[in-house]
Formats: structure tokens, sequence, C-alpha cells
């Protein structure tokens, strides 16, 4: 699977989805940290990469349709946004991509579970 990670995320995250097996470019690495959220989403869609982000802007899906992406994860660590919590949601995401689609998708990705909004045709919801 190809991602973007976003700024707010470490490179420990992007570390951990290559170790999967996962293509990760980072918004930091290329010089997007000063981008808007509209030129990220369209960065993603062009490149064709999942968008992983701590940012809840994201997690609307009236301003960033998920169909319209490769998929949208927004990570929301209980509490702190500790180094520590980051990685734990980024191997729950990893491990969730096992045997299910992200693509058109948004999860929020939280401690113990991960909640899915999917476009009416796209699958759970």
């Amino acid at each position: 699977m190809r991602f973007k990670l976003d700024e707010n995320l470490g490179r420990r995250g992007a570390e951990r989805l290559r170790a999967d097996g996962h293509d990760v470019a980072t918004v930091f690495d290329q010089g997007l940290t000063a981008a808007s959220d509209v030129t990220i989403a369209n960065v993603c869609r062009i490149e064709s990469r999942c968008l992983v982000t701590l940012d809840l802007d994201f997690a609307n899906p009236i301003r960033f349709p998920p169909q319209g992406l490769p998929g949208i994860a927004v990570l929301r660590p209980s509490g702190s946004a500790t180094t520590s919590a980051i990685e734990t949601l980024v191997e729950a995401l990893s491990f969730a991509l096992v045997g299910r689609e992200i693509s058109g998708k948004l999860w929020i990705v939280e401690h113990g579970r991960i909640r899915e909004h999917a476009p009416e045709g796209l699958g759970e919801g």
C-alpha cells in the first residue's frame, strides 16, 4: 500500500509502515509542511497515496470525501499524542490492513478499535 504521512507524525511511523512492506512518503520529506490541507489531499490523490494524519480536519467526510482519495486514516490517541501512542496506532493501522481495504474510506484509528466511514456501496460503514 502507498501512504503519505502528514507532518504531525514522526519518522518512526514511516519506519514502521516501511518495515511492514508499504511504500511511504512524508509531507516533511517532500517539502509540503506549509501546504494547506486541500493541497495535501490533492497530492495524495495525484500520487495515489492513503493519507495518515493526526489532523482532525481530515475526519470530516463532507470537507474531504474519502471516495475521492486512496483512503484517509486519522489517528486518535487517547490522551497525549506521545511518540509511543502514535506508534501504537500506526501499528494498529498496519495490522488492520491485512484483509481489509481502506481505499475510498475514512478510518478513525483509536486505541482498541477502528471506526470506518465508507460512502454507500463501498463496504462497511
